[in-house]
Formats: structure tokens, C-alpha cells, sequence
């Protein structure tokens, strides 16, 4: 049992005082208060008095097997091995951070499958995972490896052209224990010679991926910075778009219609101008985020005071492993209340993986509960820095 000074109710928006929570093995049994349950002593006590208590919080927008402190072009000579610990290492981090759950949409090699893969068995600490192995694109879309000299022959392991080879892409991640999907549908930052807001995948090869996807039980997502591309894969039924730099209000009012969840990563562009020239990245892409970053934030405030469905996504690599959780501040800023912004972490991300024992402190949820110092619906700051972390009933920090 745990107990502590409160807890939040992230789907009613509420923070609860005086809470204790039994748990039994990974499930949430009871949410009271200490001084309702009877046979105190039929308890093993976690006294988290002076915390508030959270659910495990998610971010679907991840890539374990990338540090944003490496050299940008260097990094992209290292072996599958070296990226494998890289996820392994920033698995942990993410834990400690708090989020229980990511989804990392995009590393070679598979990488972070077998991360995700010995977690699950036991052998390293690590939040779930849902991973999509390689991330779908055109010949010289955003992800494809466009930096190597053209006879090298460098091609990445998701590039796909024509409606039946993305298909068959589809099937290859699910095949080598992907667990979700993404595509490329636009442009992007971090790639050479890709304008941000062009689409790349077509209507018919967006539309195919988001069939098999579908047919296989998977969520896929869309990278799309650019209006064209992101109407295009909200017409096509895809379950999120990521980034969604260059939305205008049709776009917005189709993603509210359809139902579609929106992952803006509005953290990461301070750290990039900060730091990005030192850490090698090249003079292309830093304009490219400097195009991006106002456009981003405005269409998200645009998109949370339409209602859109909002889902918790940072980009981790792009900045630190582990500061996750600065990004709730800046959803603050830009539009979302505090609650809000938990909820996209908990509640929306949760019916995002079409899972319904995540993201709640509730009988008969899985038991991801952290702690924070104070109730972040008064102060979402506090979700920097997490003080203890429970995954699947297990302690991983106190």
C-alpha cells in the first residue's frame, strides 16, 4: 500500500487528498484513504506523506537509440550494437523520469525491440515499450539516410516506394516484432535536402500503409510537418500525427472530425538552438528548425483551444534522454491547463495504444504511480522532477 498527502485523478482533472492505494502484485485493488481501511497491519506501507501521487506518465514520441549530445553526423556511422546500448541507457533514464511508458517511433536495426524485448524479460530496467522498428519513407524522404556521397548506395531499411512496397515495409517491422508503425509522410528537420512542409509518401502509399497497419491490430503514426501531408493522412485514418508544424484550420477541424490524435514536440527547439551548432548539426537543419518552432507552437495552441485529441510527445534525442518532463511546463505556456497536459500523458496516450489499464490510479489499473513533491495541477513544474517511480507494481526509485 501507498500513501501519500494526495493523489490526481487525471480523468476528472482533480487532485484527491489523503490517499492510499493497495496494490496486489501489478494491479491497483483499492484508492481510499488510510484512515478508511481497516487491518493496517495486513499492509507493507509505502509512506510517501509530503508527495502527490500521478499516474505513470507516456510519451509516444521517442527514440532511445540517439543521444542529443553526440555529434550529428558521427553518430550516424555508429554500429546496431553501439545504438542497442545507447537505447538500453536511455530506457533507464526515461524510467526514472517518470514515464512508464513511451513509444519510440524510429531507430535502425531494430534496436529498440530488443531493448523493449529484454525489459519485458527481466534482464534491464526500462518503461513499456512500443516500438515501430524502421521508420516508412520514400527514396530521399525525411528518413532516408540522404547524408552519405551517392556511391555509397546508402539506402535506410524503412525507404518504400509504391503502395505495395510500403505494405510489404509494414509487414517487415511487424515480422521482426514491431509493435506499432510509423511513416514519413512529410519533409523534416533533421534530414538533408527535405523541405519541412512537402509531402513526400502519396495519398495511395499513406493509405496503403494505414491499411495493413490497421488489418495487423497495429496504431501508426505519421511524421508530418506540412498541411498537405497531414490532411492526407487524416483522410487516409491514421491514428497520429507527429509534429504537426504547419497546420491550418482545416486541418485542425479535420483531425477534431476524425478523431485524430496530434503529438507536438514544443520542447525541443530551445535545446537545438542552444545546442544543436556545438553538437555538429549542420547549418541546413538548424534553419529548418528556426522555420519551424513559432509555426509549431501556434498551430498547437490552435489545435488544444479547438479540441483537439492531444497526446504527450517530446522527440526525446533531439534533446535529452530523461528532461522529458520540461515539456509539460511549455504545454502550459502555449495553451493547455495543467490538467490538460497530464491528461494528454495518461488518459490520451493510453487510448491512443488502445489500452485500457494505463494511465489511470484506479482499481483494476496496472500499478504505474509515481510521486511528485507538490500537486502539479497547481504547479505542472514539479513534473521535472519525479521522486519516485512504480512500474508494474515493482519500485524502480525512492
Amino acid at each position: 500500500m501507498i500513501i501519500a498527502d494526495a493523489y490526481v485523478d487525471v480523468a476528472k482533472g482533480k487532485t484527491i487528498e489523503d490517499a492510499a492505494i493497495v496494490i496486489s502484485g501489478n494491479q491497483i485493488t483499492q484508492v481510499t484513504q488510510y484512515d478508511k481501511l481497516s487491518n493496517h497491519n495486513l499492509y507493507n506501507v509505502i509512506d510517501l506523506k509530503g508527495k502527490t501521487l500521478v499516474p505513470g506518465v507516456m510519451d509516444m514520441h521517442v527514440h532511445l537509440s540517439s543521444n542529443a549530445d553526440d555529434n550529428f553526423l558521427a553518430a550516424k556511422n555508429q554500429s546496431i550494437p553501439r545504438k542497442t546500448i545507447k537505447a538500453v541507457k536511455n530506457a533507464r533514464k526515461s524510467l526514472m523520469a517518470g514515464f512508464t511508458t513511451v513509444r519510440d517511433l524510429g531507430s535502425s536495426g531494430y534496436a529498440v525491440i530488443a531493448t523493449r524485448d529484454g525489459i519485458n524479460d527481466g534482464d534491464i530496467v526500462g518503461p513499456r515499450i512500443w516500438a515501430v522498428g524502421h521508420s516508412i519513407s520514400v527514396t530521399g524522404g525525411h528518413c532516408d539516410d540522404n547524408f552519405s556521397a551517392p556511391e555509397k548506395q546508402i539506402r535506410a531499411q524503412g525507404v518504400a516506394d509504391g503502395p505495395w512496397a510500403v505494405r510489404a515495409k509494414v509487414r517487415e517491422n511487424i515480422k521482426y516484432g514491431a509493435n506499432a508503425i510509423k511513416i514519413c509522410a512529410t519533409g523534416g528537420v533533421f534530414s538533408k535536402g527535405t523541405k519541412v512542409g512537402i509531402q513526400q509518401l502519396s495519398d495511395e502509399e499513406i493509405k496503403a500503409a494505414v491499411d495493413e497497419a490497421h488489418m495487423q491490430g497495429m496504431v501508426i503514426a505519421a511524421h508530418a510537418h506540412g498541411t498537405g501531408g497531414i490532411k492526407a493522412s487524416i483522410k487516409a485514418g491514421i491514428d497520429s500525427i507527429e509534429h504537426c508544424s504547419f497546420m491550418d484550420q482545416e486541418a485542425i477541424d479535420m483531425a477534431v472530425k476524425a478523431g485524430t490524435y496530434l503529438s507536438c514536440d514544443i520542447y525541443n527547439t530551445e535545446y537545438t538552438l542552444a545546442f544543436g551548432e556545438a553538437n555538429g548539426v549542420p547549418e541546413e537543419n538548424i534553419n529548418k528548425e528556426k522555420l519551424v518552432s513559432k509555426a509549431q507552437r501556434d498551430s498547437f495552441r490552435r489545435a488544444v483551444k479547438a479540441g483537439a485529441k492531444m497526446v504527450f510527445g517530446s522527440d526525446a534525442a533531439i534533446y535529452p534522454h530523461g528532461d522529458n518532463g520540461k515539456q509539460f511546463s511549455r504545454m502550459v505556456k502555449f495553451g493547455m491547463t495543467p490538467a490538460q497536459a497530464l491528461q494528454a500523458a495518461t488518459i490520451n496516450s493510453a487510448a491512443l495504444l488502445k489500452q485500457d489499464k494505463l494511465g489511470q490510479i484506479k482499481p483494476g489499473f496496472l500499478a504505474d504511480i509515481i510521486a511528485v513533491d507538490s500537486d502539479p495541477l497547481k504547479n505542472i513544474s514539479v513534473m521535472e522532477h519525479v521522486r519516485f517511480v512504480m512500474k508494474d507494481g515493482v519500485v524502480y526509485k525512492q
